[in-house]
């Protein structure tokens, strides 16, 4: 089993942008000290929801800041960068990391972002397909040339050229397109499986996408697929519940609150307002416990991951840093999962 952690660098109301990305930042080198696999990054833009807009720049941080864990992108959104672009900072970065970058693509939820950027949401698929192919075809060929729907290049030559061979791993997240599966299974790359699923839905589409994979002769182990979950340990269950309530049921209010918007964002308005107006309630707390986490003692977290291991889950993914979780402990819960849970599956 690996084991990965994971974040959106969340952003609440009041609180310093810079101190957060620090955090972050320090939590990737904790997590190396304790032996984590990897660190993953989300893509948000104009949101409290996340403050990795530019995730590849905080993953360079990270990079000069550590030696061996691998650093991901879970996910990064390319139907809103330039391909080429793209590839070059990609292969920067893995240039600058030693061979440790993981790039997850995703195509992202928020209207307001492609509007933002004012790229036809609509065309989102083709898009993101076609700029996954283009990256990976500027990484690999020399003098690449592309005329495409969206995107074109002539006589790209990539400098540098990624240090792994040919290129850094590449997963991409599905949730619940079929053509995004699809397109997943049928071009050899890994699926990655983000928290907002509930976990029955997220073992079935590790499932589905097996057998679609199986089918198209590239048979990628489903033990590969990071598997992300909000994820706490405490020394008692009681500890754990006190301790992420709240910070959980802010990232619940704040993804409800920003998919609202479709032009602007909910950025510069106040979600204490917002939530004495709204209509309907995100899940509870209670479900989303049940369903998309793993919190609790380290013989709880153990059971819920041995669960998911006779799955065919190899890779977990802990989201330790959700929400006005504070940072104290976030390391906490880190040092536990590692000396209490993570030994359980060597």
């Amino acid at each position: 089993m690996q084991f990965g952690i994971f974040s959106h660098i969340p952003w609440p109301e009041g609180s310093d942008p810079k101190k957060l990305i620090d955090q972050m930042i320090s939590q990737a080198v904790y997590g190396e000290e304790l032996g984590y696999d990897s660190v993953w990054l989300a893509e948000h833009h104009f949101s409290r929801y996340g403050l990795s807009s530019s995730s590849l720049i905080i993953a360079g941080s990270i990079a000069a800041r550590t030696e061996n864990i691998r650093i991901g992108t879970a996910v990064i959104v390319p139907t809103l960068h330039n391909p080429i672009r793209l590839a070059e900072d990609t292969a920067t970065l893995d240039v600058i990391s030693g061979g440790r970058l993981d790039i997850g693509y995703g195509r992202g939820a928020a209207s307001y972002e492609y509007t933002a950027y004012t790229v036809d949401q609509s065309t989102s698929q083709k898009r993101f397909q076609e700029a996954i192919k283009m990256v990976e075809g500027i990484w690999t060929t020399a003098e690449y040339t592309h005329t495409g729907e969206f995107y074109s290049a002539y006589k790209t030559n990539l400098v540098p050229k990624p240090l792994q061979e040919p290129h850094p791993p590449v997963y991409i997240g599905a949730s619940r397109t079929l053509e995004t599966l699809e397109f997943v299974a049928s071009t050899g790359h890994c699926l990655c499986v983000g928290v907002v699923l509930d976990t029955p839905a997220a073992v079935d589409l590790v499932h589905r996408f097996d057998a679609l994979s199986k089918k198209s002769g590239h048979n990628v182990p489903t033990d590969k697929i990071p598997f992300f979950r909000y994820c706490y340990v405490a020394e008692t269950e009681k500890q754990a519940r006190e301790d992420t309530e709240q910070a959980l049921n802010w990232t619940l209010d704040v993804g409800q609150w920003r998919a609202s918007f479709s032009e602007s964002s909910e950025v510069n308005h106040s979600l204490s307002d917002w939530i004495q107006s709204r209509r309907e309630r995100p899940p509870s707390y209670e479900y989303v416990l049940d369903n998309r986490s793993v919190i609790g003692t380290p013989d709880q977290c153990i059971a819920q991951i041995k669960s998911l291991e006779q799955e065919g889950i190899g890779y977990f993914g802990c989201n330790f840093f959700f929400g006005n979780m504070e940072h104290t402990k976030v390391l906490k819960s880190m040092k536990l999962f590692a000396e209490e849970v993570m030994p359980a599956f060597t």
